[in-house]
C-alpha cells in the first residue's frame, strides 16, 4: 500500500521534489491542490507536469479513503461509510446548519475505551488511524459541501487521545495557513477523560479546545459507564481540568448523556452542579440524550425528566445546552457510529 502524501512535511515534499529535480515551487502548487481546492488525484493537479504528476501517483496515495456508503438523514445529515487502504472501515458523519457545517471524525478503526452506552466502543480497538486519514474525512466532508467546512470536532468513532500523535499533527495541518486554515476555536477534541493524555495535549500547540465526556456524578456510576474512571476518576479528572491553560475567551465543554433512570435524577443534576464548581458559570454543559442502537439496554429520558435535570442545573447557574441530536435516522447520531456491519 503506497503512503499518503500528506504524511509528508512541507520541508519532506521539497526534498523529495529536489531529488527529482523539481523546482521548491512545485512543493506549494501540491499543497495547495491537496488542502485548498481539496484534489483527490494526482491527474485533477493541471498545472503539474505530466511526468510529475505520474511520478507522484507511483509513490503516493492523494487521497486515502473511499466512500462505500453515503446516507442522508431527514434533518440533511450526512454519513459517509469509508474504506481505508487495509480494508478497514470508519463512519464520517456531516451536520449541516445554515451559519456553519460541522464535519465529526474519526479518530481510530473502533474504540479500545469501551464505553457500555457506546456502539464504537462494542466493537473494541482494531487501529489508530494515519494523520491522513483523520485529515481526509474533513477533505470528504469539504468536497459534499462544496466549500471546506468551518468546524471540525474529533467526536467520531475512537479515544482521539489514544492517538494523540496522529491526531496532533492533523490538527498542525487543519491550522497552518498552507493547510486548511481552520482557527483552533473552530476544532474540537473530545475525550472520555484519559488523564494523561488531556495533560500532554494541554501544552501542546496549535491547541484545539477540549470537549470532556462525563455522563456520571458519581465514581460508582461513572466506572460502571465508562472503564477509563477505574483509572482516573472524578477527583482527578477535575484537577486536569483545572490545570487546562485556558486562552483568552476559551471555554471548556463538559458533555452528559441522559439515560433513562441511570443518570437523570435531580440528585444526579446537582451532584453534576456541584462537581463543575466555578467551571458551571462561564463554560459549557452539554446535555445529551441517549441515542438508541441495537443491543443497548439504555434509552433517552423522558420529556418531563429531562426537563426537571435542566431546571436543577439551571438554578445552579450552570451554562447549560440540550443539544439536538443529529442523523438518528442512519444511525449517525453521538454514540452511534460503528465501522462495517452493525451491532
Amino acid at each position: 500500500m503506497l503512503p499518503s502524501i500528506k504524511d509528508l512535511s512541507y520541508a519532506d515534499l521539497r526534498q523529495w521534489l529536489a531529488e527529482r529535480q523539481q523546482p521548491a515551487f512545485r512543493a506549494k502548487q501540491i499543497q495547495d491542490w491537496l488542502f485548498k481546492k481539496h484534489a483527490v488525484d494526482f491527474n485533477d493537479m493541471a498545472n503539474l507536469p505530466l511526468a510529475l504528476r505520474q511520478s507522484l501517483a507511483e509513490h503516493f496515495r492523494a487521497f486515502t479513503l473511499t466512500p462505500l456508503k453515503t446516507q442522508e438523514a431527514t434533518d440533511e445529515t450526512i454519513k459517509w461509510l469509508s474504506q481505508l487502504g487495509d480494508g478497514e472501515t470508519i463512519e464520517t458523519v456531516l451536520i449541516r446548519a445554515p451559519e456553519r457545517d460541522t464535519v465529526c471524525i474519526s479518530s481510530q478503526v473502533g474504540c479500545a475505551v469501551r464505553c457500555i452506552f457506546c456502539a464504537s466502543g462494542k466493537q473494541g480497538l482494531v487501529r489508530n488511524l494515519s494523520s491522513a486519514e483523520i485529515l481526509d474525512q474533513v477533505i470528504l466532508a469539504s468536497r459534499a459541501v462544496g466549500r471546506l467546512v468551518n468546524n471540525v470536532v474529533v467526536m467520531g468513532m475512537g479515544e482521539p487521545l489514544h492517538n494523540l500523535d496522529a491526531v496532533h499533527r492533523a490538527i498542525r495541518v487543519f491550522n497552518h495557513p498552507r493547510g486548511l486554515n481552520i482557527s483552533t476555536r473552530r476544532i474540537t477534541v473530545s475525550t472520555s477523560g484519559l488523564v494523561p493524555g488531556l495533560e500532554r495535549l494541554a501544552h501542546l500547540e496549535p491547541r484545539p479546545w477540549l470537549a470532556v465526556s462525563l455522563n456520571a456524578t458519581t465514581d460508582e456510576a461513572r466506572s460502571a459507564l465508562m472503564p477509563v474512571n477505574r483509572a482516573w476518576n472524578l477527583a482527578r479528572l477535575r484537577e486536569a481540568l483545572d490545570g487546562w491553560p485556558l486562552a483568552e475567551r476559551e471555554k471548556l465543554t463538559l458533555e452528559y448523556v441522559l439515560m433513562d433512570g441511570v443518570n437523570d435524577t435531580p440528585e444526579d443534576a446537582a451532584r453534576l452542579a456541584a462537581w463543575m464548581g466555578e467551571l458551571r458559570r462561564t463554560h459549557n454543559l452539554n446535555l445529551i440524550r441517549m441515542n438508541a442502537h441495537a443491543g443497548s439496554p439504555f434509552r433517552e429520558p423522558d420529556e418531563a425528566r429531562v426537563a426537571a435535570f435542566v431546571a436543577v442545573l439551571k438554578a445552579q447557574g450552570c451554562f447549560v445546552t440540550l443539544r439536538k441530536s443529529r442523523g438518528r435516522d442512519v444511525q449517525g447520531a453521538c454514540g452511534q457510529l460503528l465501522k462495517e456491519g452493525r451491532l
